[in-house]
């Protein structure tokens, strides 16, 4: 590793915007965000954005620059009793501050909402200014009375432009790596995989030039930072847990109805810190992909996990979790509502817009009626068993069939009600 006990992702770290690389449209002089910091008058806000784009550092930034006591937790790992005593100690030295503390907030998606509950008050009075950090739309993950008490920002990935920028600075400034005898060939690999991710490029750049002996020439090109970091794989994968291969396996073993498999490779993502919310979120559309109408039970399941999950959050919420991954493992599967999507949307792109019938169409107007608009319309209601066969497709494509009942018991019984009732789907 390199000569340091500081990661090289630490030690580059902004300390001002002047070597802040990226996100432009806020931070700019005359941009949005930066008006405010320079006006002195900070509220609440929020910074939504992929990982690795520089939430923390601009948080960090803007309470070095604007002299602001700075309080820092992760929801990961804090709950509302951290919560509580760092507002209980912004309260208390009110009297010696010149100005209301920041209290930075990471991944703030991950609080429950009791633990958002906690931060209302003193973000109402003034006792803090929040800052939350998140990876997940706040929209869906952050309840009302605090969304509206906070702006969001919107970050942006990195490009190649800032990626570069960010090697050059590393290779300049950097005291140890200017110690070195290094040689840039090409950059295509290296910012490929680091995925606009600046903390991921600095940990490739510090994977790849500790694969070198001593007194080499460290070469970056395509190839070398390729083979070099799948050498060293874990070190480049958080944990040593491959997110995606977790997850697809994860995936995998509930679809093939394997409650064992899917409870393992839950527990690998959740002993990797993996965000709960994003393993509900999962099981919720593989309820709809791969069970669908074979047990219609299992999305509504899943959908009760999720909530659940987002009120009570961790450690408590691997229960429910476990409970919906066997139960969803274990269910009849089919995937005939997805399978009758895709064959509709793949007709879409073949034949277009095509125009509705006439007889589909509404005739709010005298006119509409005498250009045939909503004429032989046959209201099912009016008939037998609330049922009579008309066409509800376009002429150019009539008789197609996108919904095909499987071999489950459910549908088994969906295929007799359509064969029963129309023969247009006598095919089925």
């Amino acid at each position: 590793m390199l000569n340091s006990n500081i990661p090289l992702a630490e030690r580059m770290r902004p300390t001002s915007f002047s070597q802040f690389v990226g996100q432009e449209h806020l931070v700019s002089p005359g941009a949005v965000l930066r008006k405010m910091i320079e006006s002195g008058n900070l509220a609440s806000f929020i910074l939504w954005g992929p990982p690795g784009v520089g939430k923390t550092t601009l948080a960090r930034i803007i309470a070095r620059d604007l002299e602001r006591t700075f309080y820092s937790l992760s929801a990961v790992s804090s709950g509302v009793k951290d919560v509580r005593e760092v507002i209980e100690r912004s309260r208390s030295g009110k009297m010696f501050q010149k100005n209301r503390p920041i209290l930075f907030i990471d991944e703030i998606h991950r609080f429950s909402k009791s633990q958002q509950d906690a931060l209302l008050g003193a973000v109402e009075d003034g006792t803090i200014v929040l800052i939350g950090a998140t990876t997940e739309n706040p929209s869906f993950e952050v309840i009302a009375p605090l969304l509206s008490r906070c702006q969001v920002f919107v970050l942006k990935s990195l490009s190649i432009y800032d990626l570069n920028a960010l090697l050059e600075r590393a290779l300049k400034e950097d005291e140890y790596l200017r110690s070195l005898e290094i040689r840039v060939e090409e950059t295509e690999a290296l910012f490929r995989l680091s995925g606009g991710d600046a903390r991921k490029l600095l940990n490739i750049i510090e994977i790849v030039v500790s694969s070198y002996d001593k007194g080499e020439t460290i070469i970056f090109n395509n190839d070398q930072v390729q083979k070099r970091l799948q050498k060293n794989i874990v070190l480049y994968d958080k944990n040593g847990e491959q997110h995606y291969d977790i997850i697809s396996a994860f995936i995998k073993s509930i679809r093939g109805s394997d409650p064992n498999g899917a409870v393992y490779w839950m527990a690998r993502m959740i002993a990797a810190g993996e965000d709960p919310l994003f393993i509900a979120r999962r099981m919720l559309i593989l309820a709809s992909e791969d069970i669908g109408l074979a047990n219609p039970n299992a999305f509504l399941m899943a959908n009760a996990c999720f909530d659940v999950v987002h009120k009570i959050g961790m450690p408590e919420g691997r229960i429910p979790l476990s409970q919906t991954a066997i139960y969803l493992a274990t269910s009849a599967k089919s995937n005939s509502a997805y399978m009758a999507i895709e064959g509709a949307l793949e007709a879409v792109r073949r034949h277009g817009d095509l125009g509705v019938p006439l007889h589909l169409r509404n005739a709010p107007t005298e006119l509409m009626k005498e250009l045939g608009y909503a004429k032989d319309y046959k209201y099912a209601h009016d008939f037998e068993h609330n049922f009579v066969v008309q066409e509800f497709l376009p002429q150019e494509i009539s008789g197609s069939c996108f919904y095909s009942p499987q071999d489950n018991p459910r549908e088994k019984e969906i295929g007799r009600f359509m064969e029963r009732w129309g023969s247009k789907y006598s095919e089925v």
